[in-house]
């Protein structure tokens, strides 16, 4: 991996299919994919990073939800 302090998800697999995440010294947000950690790296701002992770809690939350109504 590159110089970044690269951190995994708490709730990626065993696998390599996983986006790690690192704080830049400019401020920004770099990601890359566990699988190709010397690949592609994406930098978002903390703005777009936290809408974006508070979308994907939201949509979880709401499928928990949905699910646990289904089963009653």
């Amino acid at each position: 991996m590159s110089a970044h302090a690269w951190q995994r998800s708490s709730y990626c697999a065993q696998g390599e299919a996983c986006v790690n995440v690192s704080a830049v010294s400019t401020g920004a947000i770099a990601l890359t994919e566990s699988g190709d950690p010397s690949g592609v790296i994406l930098r978002t701002t903390p703005t777009a990073w936290a809408a974006l992770v508070r979308a994907l809690k939201e949509t979880r939350a709401q499928t928990v939800f949905a699910t646990d109504l289904a089963a009653g």
